[in-house]
């Protein structure tokens, strides 16, 4: 009796095969999260993202942090919440603390006293409308650290392309995990009807020996 070569491969465990789509299922799912938390969101709302350097909000906001902030209108902000203004007006440095109460310039428009959870004191200066860059709209732990490493380059154009690479990835393995059955399903149909046939033949082979004793 001789074997089929095809019947002497390993085929890969159908359980093992499962992980594997299911790996490449929830990479695909986490690729598609981060790009709509990290660039669809803050694009579709206006919104602009910084990454936390200090430790003036901890602890609910460490270093490293990564920072959604959304524009709003300055007359609707209040105590407790956190908001991105500029240091000085016109200067591109900002800082992210909180509005612990409300003051008035001497013109008597409205000003905002904030400080850092972290810090004992409240900040020197009052901030002013024109130095606020929004209101904290939501904050992703971690990520910032990536955004730090990036430095003063083009963040979301990187952050961007990062995760198409990796939607693409995640797409790219499970479609291949797809094809993958398919082609060994394919491959094993003429193993398995040769089989079949061979068995048959035995079957019948036996079934003449009988007759003829």
């Amino acid at each position: 009796m001789t074997t089929h070569p095809d019947q002497t491969r390993r085929r890969v465990p159908r359980w093992l095969q499962w992980i594997g789509q299911g790996l490449s299922f929830l990479v695909l799912c986490v690729s598609a999260l981060a790009a709509i938390i990290l660039i669809i969101i803050p694009l579709v709302t206006g919104s602009q993202t910084y990454s936390v350097l200090t430790s003036s909000m901890a602890p609910s906001y460490p270093a490293g942090t990564f920072l959604v902030v959304k524009p709003t209108d300055f007359d609707t902000l209040q105590t407790g919440d956190v908001i991105t203004f500029q240091l000085e007006s016109g200067r591109p440095d900002v800082v992210t603390h909180r509005v612990i109460s409300f003051s008035a310039g001497q013109n008597g428009e409205r000003q905002l006293i904030t400080q850092g959870d972290n810090n004992d004191l409240a900040d020197e200066n009052p901030v002013m409308e024109i130095q606020v860059r929004g209101k904290l709209f939501y904050a992703v732990p971690y990520v910032g650290f990536l955004a730090n490493a990036l430095g003063q380059t083009d963040r979301s154009g990187i952050i961007t392309v990062l995760a198409v690479v990796l939607i693409g990835w995640g797409l790219f393995t499970m479609v291949r995990g797809i094809l993958k059955d398919r082609r060994e399903a394919r491959d094993c149909r003429p193993i398995e009807q040769a089989s079949a046939q061979l068995d048959a033949a035995r079957d019948a082979q036996h079934a003449r020996d009988k007759v003829l004793t």
